[in-house]
């Protein structure tokens, strides 16, 4: 990464359906109490759009802007148009967040990256456990044991793993 305030990345790794978000809402209030300012990168394999049809910012964006910021008082959203031949870059999307509002970046998706991963994991997926291992994952949340020399959290534990990412931040 090119940023000079480089925030750590943490991949949330795991089989679709295994409840990835699902423990993210969970976790990220109790970072939050922990005085952790958490961004999510989330990754989806579907076209998205945020804008609404009819909209103002909707109708520029279709006219032609490449970039187009919504603000108001709240909060505000830049969309970016990219090129359907462009891959998706993690570093650059990690260095568009604020330093001053973020000490974390979760990302959710991303397999392939060469970052730090919690590998989540439940039996039930009757799948491979070693399919969603990789060199870069450093602890493991499971509903069950795995066969594996990594820390091993449990999976149903929000607040545990909470503890664990904040901990595993400190160290950085």
């Amino acid at each position: 990464m090119t940023n000079k305030n480089v925030i750590p990345l943490l991949g949330i790794t795991a089989y679709s359906g295994t409840g990835k978000t699902t423990l993210l809402k969970k976790v990220i209030p109790l970072l939050a109490k922990k005085n952790i300012q958490v961004g999510i990168i989330k990754h989806t394999h579907h076209d998205m759009d945020i804008d609404k049809p009819n909209k103002d910012s909707y109708q520029l964006r279709q006219a032609g802007a490449k970039q187009t910021l919504i603000a108001c008082q709240q909060r505000w959203a830049l969309m970016t148009e990219t090129s359907n031949n462009t891959a998706l870059d993690l570093a650059y999307l990690a260095n568009q967040f604020d330093p001053q509002q973020t000490d974390l970046i979760l990302v959710e998706g991303f397999k392939e990256e060469s970052i730090p991963k919690i590998a989540l994991y439940r039996a039930t997926s009757n799948r491979p456990f070693l399919d969603i291992m990789d060199q870069h994952v450093i602890a493991v949340a499971s509903d069950d044991k795995q066969a594996t020399q990594l820390l091993q959290l449990d999976i149903n534990s929000p607040e545990q793993i909470a503890d664990y990412i904040a901990n595993w931040l400190t160290d950085k």
